[in-house]
C-alpha cells in the first residue's frame, strides 16, 4: 500500500470520525399540556366575555377614567417597561445582524525594514521591481480595499437564536399587557376604597349627631334628677371616641388618595371624585366566557406561551453547535508599496476563502449548553401550564366571591335597617326609664358597626367586580401595534 492510499485512508477516517463526534444527544421534550376544564366550576357557559370589553367601557366613572388614562401616560414603572421592550427591540437587530455578512472597509499605510541578512533581505536585494530599478529599502506599504466574513448558517443556529429572540420581545410586549391590567385595576381598587372612606366619615358625622343628640337627652334628665352623672360621662366618652375615628379616617383618606397620585405618576393633590357616588355605585354584571378564552385573552398566559415557543428555539440553536459550520471569508483591494501604483491594474488583489469546522475535543461546553437548553424548556412548561391553572382558579374564585358577597350584602343591609331603626327606640325606651344607659350605648355602639361593616362589604364587592374583570384578562389593548420589521422571519 502505498503512501498516497495511506492518506486517503486517513483523511477518510478522520471525516467518519469528526462526524460521528458531531452527532448530537437526543434528549425527549415535554410537551406542554393546554387543556381546561369545559367550564368555571359553579359557572354557566357564556357566550359573552366580560374580559373583552375596554376599560372605559367597564369602568364608567369618569373621575376614574381621566385618573386611569393619566397612569397609562406618567406612571414610571409602565414607561420603564416600555424601555425594556425597546432593549428587546434591538436585540433582535443584533441577533439578526449575526447571520448576515460582516462587510467593512480598510485603508492602511506601513513601513518595512528588514535586514539584509535574511532570507527575505537577501531575496528583496536580489529582486528588481523593473529592469535597472531595485526594491525600495524601506520598503512602504499602502493598501484600500473590503472584507467580508459569513457564517453560512448551515444547520440554523443563528436563525433560530434570532427567532428566539422575537419570540421573547413579543412575550416582554405581553408583559407590558400584563402590567397595563395589573395597573388600571389596582387605580380602580384604590379609587372605590377612596370613595368607601368617604361614606364612612359621612356616616362617623351622622352618628356623632346621634350620639350628642343622646348625650343632651341625658343631660336633661340628670338635671331632673331621672338620671346620674356616671351616664352622663359614659355617653360624652362615647362621642369623643367616635371623633377621634374621624381623624384615623382622614389619615386613610390622605394615604389612599397619594397611592393613587403614585400610580398616576404625580405628587400628592387631592384625587378628583363624587363625594356622593359610592352608595350609587353598582358594579358591572360578569359574563366569564368560556375557560379556554383565557390562552388568548390574559397576557401572563400569552407571555408564558412565547417566552416557551423561546425555549424550544434554543434548543435547536444550542442542537446545531454539534454540527460543522462553514465560515467564508473574502477581501478584494488595492495594495502597492507607492501611492503613485495603487491606480495600476497590477496592485489589484483579492481573497477567498471558506473553512469548516466541527467540534471534535471540546465537547463538554456544547453538552452542558444543550443540557441546559432542554431543563429550561422543560422549565417553560410547568411555568406555562402553572399559569393557565393559576388563571383558571383565580376566576373561579372572584367568581364565588361576587356571587357570596351579593348575598351577604343583602342580608347585612338588613341588619342595618334594623339597627338604625333601634337606635331611636332604645333613646324613647330610655326617656322613660324602661331601658338603661348601658343598652343605649351598646346599640348606638353595634349601629355604627353594622354600617362600617356595611361599607366594608360593599367595597369589597366593588374590588371583587376589579379583580374579575382582570382575572379574565380585561383591560389592556387587545390589538397592540407590533412592528411588523421586528417579528418576521
Amino acid at each position: 500500500m502505498n503512501k498516497n492510499k495511506i492518506y486517503q485512508y486517513a483523511g477518510v477516517a478522520f471525516l467518519l470520525l469528526s462526524l460521528a463526534a458531531c452527532k448530537p444527544i437526543e434528549i425527549e421534550q415535554r410537551a406542554e399540556n393546554k387543556t381546561v376544564p369545559e367550564k368555571f366550576a359553579g359557572a354557566e357557559n357564556d357566550t359573552v366575555n366580560t374580559g373583552k370589553l375596554k376599560w372605559n367601557e367597564y369602568f364608567s366613572d369618569p373621575n376614574l377614567q381621566g385618573l386611569i388614562n393619566q397612569a397609562l401616560q406618567n406612571n414610571q414603572e409602565l414607561n420603564i417597561v416600555l424601555q425594556e421592550i425597546e432593549i428587546s427591540k434591538n436585540e433582535i437587530r443584533a441577533k439578526k445582524g449575526e447571520y448576515l455578512p460582516s462587510v467593512g472597509l480598510k485603508a492602511g499605510a506601513g513601513v518595512d525594514k528588514v535586514s539584509r541578512y535574511t532570507n527575505i533581505g537577501a531575496m528583496e536585494a536580489n529582486t528588481e521591481m523593473e529592469p535597472g530599478r531595485e526594491m525600495p529599502d524601506p520598503l512602504f506599504d499602502f493598501g484600500v480595499g473590503a472584507q467580508a466574513k459569513w457564517e453560512t448558517d448551515i444547520w440554523g443556529k443563528l436563525h433560530n437564536a434570532k427567532r428566539a429572540q422575537v419570540q421573547r420581545y413579543l412575550a416582554s410586549v405581553e408583559g407590558k399587557n400584563f402590567m397595563i391590567t395589573n395597573l388600571i385595576s389596582e387605580i380602580a381598587e384604590s379609587y372605590y376604597e377612596l370613595l368607601a372612606l368617604d361614606n364612612e366619615l359621612v356616616i362617623l358625622n351622622q352618628n356623632i349627631k346621634i350620639q350628642n343628640d343622646a348625650l343632651n337627652i341625658i343631660k336633661d334628665l340628670k338635671k331632673n334628677a331621672r338620671s346620674n352623672e356616671l351616664a352622663v360621662k359614659r355617653f360624652q366618652a362615647q362621642v369623643l371616641k367616635t371623633q377621634g375615628m374621624q381623624y384615623d379616617i382622614q389619615q386613610k383618606i390622605v394615604e389612599t388618595e397619594n397611592k393613587i397620585n403614585y400610580l398616576v405618576g404625580r405628587f400628592p393633590q387631592p384625587v378628583e371624585r363624587s363625594q356622593n357616588a359610592f352608595d350609587s355605585i353598582i358594579p358591572q354584571t360578569v359574563y366569564a366566557g368560556i375557560p379556554s378564552e383565557l390562552l388568548e385573552n390574559r397576557p401572563d398566559i400569552k407571555q408564558a406561551e412565547y417566552e416557551l415557543a423561546a425555549s424550544k428555539l434554543d434548543i435547536k440553536s444550542a442542537k446545531a453547535r454539534f454540527y460543522p459550520s462553514l465560515d467564508i471569508g473574502a477581501g478584494v483591494g488595492l495594495q502597492a508599496f507607492n501611492p503613485t501604483y495603487i491606480i495600476k491594474p497590477e496592485s489589484f488583489l483579492f481573497s477567498l476563502a471558506g473553512e469548516l469546522t466541527a467540534p471534535l475535543i471540546n465537547r463538554a461546553a456544547i453538552k452542558a449548553a444543550y443540557y441546559n437548553a432542554n431543563a429550561k424548556q422543560v422549565q417553560a412548561v410547568y411555568h406555562y401550564e402553572q399559569t393557565i391553572l393559576g388563571a383558571y382558579i383565580e376566576v373561579a374564585n372572584q367568581l364565588s366571591k361576587i356571587h357570596n358577597l351579593e348575598n351577604s350584602l343583602d342580608i347585612k343591609s338588613k341588619e342595618v335597617d334594623a339597627l338604625t331603626k333601634s337606635i331611636d327606640i332604645s333613646n324613647d325606651l330610655f326617656k322613660y326609664a324602661r331601658a338603661d344607659y348601658m343598652e343605649v350605648l351598646l346599640t348606638q355602639r353595634d349601629a355604627l358597626e353594622s354600617k362600617f361593616e356595611l361599607v366594608e362589604k360593599k367595597v369589597n364587592q366593588l374590588k371583587a367586580s376589579v379583580a374579575v374583570y382582570r382575572a379574565l384578562g380585561g383591560g389592556w389593548d387587545q390589538n397592540p401595534l407590533i412592528s411588523p420589521d421586528i417579528t418576521k422571519k
